[in-house]
């Protein structure tokens, strides 16, 4: 995501940007308010980035590190054409004259290693790849151990994911505290949920909590690090990580630390990063300074009101790594605001300080395979979230879903990565608002019946409209609610669904006697070793009558009904169904 500010050429913003090929998305906010800004795309032709990945085992009294470079899909580069380069790490006692490449392969004797020895290598076809790690661990004089740190923690490769906008979770009229949210803990366990993601909760004056103003301390409405630490024993009793917002590229304006450094206290001077006011000042508070030509605090869009912190200070760095230490031994992972506003570099400090169980969840829209190397583990999928609301809108057909999963590839991810597939979060519209109930279930369905990590937002499942609104507890959508669980329950059972390769599958929509658009309609199969499952999702309002060419059982696992029809299959919204 660009981070430069437009200038101004005539009466228009402009903004002049290098981009790599590839699906490009752009707001503008327009006055003080993001929701009133403008939106664009741009497709820049070109060829996907080469993958690599490393790998290692010990050979008698040797390592061998072995690359295997994968070339685009639409590289004119084949996988064997495609060269390798390794890099030793210089934080490391290990010298090249230690080690011997030859092509695809390092080697270094064991005697050799120094305690610990951290491998790279990249390839390159039309684009350069991101680069893989492993990472060797010599714990004897015969005991090499092996990690691959870019890949996740265990627990996170297929993680269902529930996200709580803390303060609306307890409801209507009960203030939302870290007590009451565990109070509804078995609610999260009928939903089958791994993983529980909480919008901020450390000290800020704002509902929403993105305004920090004390990093080492839980907001006071919210309840006591105590409570907090009580809430997080409580989801590991049910088996469920919790992991919360880490916002640090920047801080509130009421912040101490920025009000010092306004206030000229030299300590603080760097601090925080600068910019010259006549750069697109969008906030009437800066209009004097502007006029006088001094520079002001740089933040993004329209949040004068949270400036962007410098990390070219080391005091900044020390005191975010610090934050880091404070709470990584809490929670088992962070959700990281504006990721794309805080350097590479910083984010690989963060990555080698916390727990090698530890996840990381990168805010990067749209989303970069660059940020998965050595940083992130997961990322958001801006893209099938993006193809999803364009299929409810009727602007894409259905078969796009599948399209949006194969961009991961072109884009440079490895398979490892893991991508968070969601239809609304809290910066984002409710997705039955936008479309409606149908294309929600659709929607909802492909989330959970791809690889990845589905997520459910608060409220999702109960019909809530209202993009950050009071969960709703005693009048909510018990048949939504039902359909939601349906899916968590589905996947959690079934491994295929989890793990599985992802095929098209032939079908073919009945169009007579019927209003169902055949657009609003695809099929796809999950397949392993396990068995095969074949998917069918209807966006539409009406039932679609649906003929697959392939056997499958007449039982839809979804709702646990027979769905076969003389003409074919009846799907409302989803069916899941297992290969005959």
């Amino acid at each position: 995501m660009a981070t430069k500010r437009p200038r101004r050429v005539d009466n228009d913003y402009v903004l002049n940007v290098q981009l790599l090929p590839g699906e490009h998305t752009a707001a503008f906010s327009v006055g003080d308010d993001l929701a009133e800004g403008v939106r664009t795309s741009v497709d820049v032709d070109g060829p996907g980035r080469p993958r690599i990945r490393l790998d290692a085992a010990v050979d008698g009294e040797e390592v061998v590190v072995t690359a295997t470079p994968k070339s685009a899909p639409d590289s004119e580069f084949s996988d064997t054409d495609l060269p390798v380069e390794f890099y030793l790490d210089g934080r490391d006692n290990l010298g090249e004259n230690k080690v011997n490449i030859d092509g695809r392969e390092l080697r270094v004797p064991v005697d050799a290693l120094p305690h610990r020895a951290r491998i790279h290598a990249v390839t390159a076809g039309e684009r350069r790849s991101i680069s893989d790690t492993v990472v060797l661990d010599a714990t004897g004089s015969e005991s090499v151990a092996v990690t691959r740190p870019n890949d996740p923690p265990a627990w996170a490769e297929t993680p269902t994911v529930y996200e709580i906008f803390v303060r609306s979770f307890a409801g209507e009229t009960l203030p939302t505290t870290f007590a009451e949210i565990e109070r509804r803990i078995e609610y999260l366990e009928s939903l089958d949920v791994d993983c529980l993601w909480l919008t901020p909760m450390l000290a800020s004056p704002t509902t929403h909590g993105y305004h920090i103003t004390d990093y080492f301390d839980t907001a006071s409405d919210l309840g006591s690090r105590e409570a907090f630490e009580s809430l997080v024993e409580r989801c590991h009793e049910a088996d469920i990580k919790v992991i919360f917002d880490l916002v640090i590229n920047h801080t509130s304006r009421d912040h101490p630390a920025f009000q010092m450094h306004a206030a000229g206290v030299e300590e603080y001077a760097d601090h925080f990063r600068r910019v010259d006011a006549d750069r697109n000042v969008v906030d009437v508070e800066w209009a004097e300074v502007r006029e006088e030509g001094g520079d002001i605090p740089e933040y993004y869009f329209n949040w004068a009101r949270i400036p962007n912190l410098n990390y070219d200070s080391l005091a900044v760095r020390r005191w975010m790594l610090n934050i880091v230490d404070e709470w990584a031994g809490v929670v088992d992972g962070f959700r990281c605001d504006v990721a794309w506003g805080v350097s590479h570099a910083f984010w690989k400090e963060v990555r080698d300080r916390a727990p090698d169980d530890f996840l990381f969840l990168d805010e990067t829209i749209p989303r970069d395979a660059t940020y998965n190397e050595g940083e992130f583990h997961m990322h958001y999928d801006t893209t099938l979230y993006e193809t999803l609301c364009d299929i409810g809108k009727g602007k894409k057909p259905a078969d796009a879903i599948l399209d949006a999963l194969d961009d991961a590839t072109r884009a440079g991810f490895p398979d490892s990565a893991v991508h968070l597939r969601y239809v609304e979060n809290h910066d984002e519209d409710r997705y039955i608002d936008e479309c409606d109930e149908a294309s929600l279930r659709a929607a909802a369905a492909a989330t959970f019946t791809v690889p990845g990590a589905p997520m459910i937002y608060y409220g999702q499942e109960r019909g809530v409209p209202e993009q950050r609104g009071p969960m709703r507890w005693h009048d909510g959508d018990a048949d939504l609610t039902a359909f939601h669980r349906a899916l968590t329950s589905l996947r959690a059972e079934t491994l295929t669904l989890r793990e599985g390769s992802v095929e098209a599958v032939d079908y073919d929509v009945a169009t007579s006697d019927k209003k169902a658009d055949a657009d609003a309609v695809t099929a796809y199969a999950r397949a392993d070793e396990h068995g095969r499952y074949v998917v069918v999702l209807n966006f539409d309002d009406d039932p679609a009558t649906v003929s697959l060419g392939e056997d499958v059982e007449s039982t839809d696992l979804l709702s646990g009904e027979s769905v076969v029809t003389g003409n074919g299959l009846n799907v409302v919204d989803a069916v899941v169904l297992r290969a005959a």
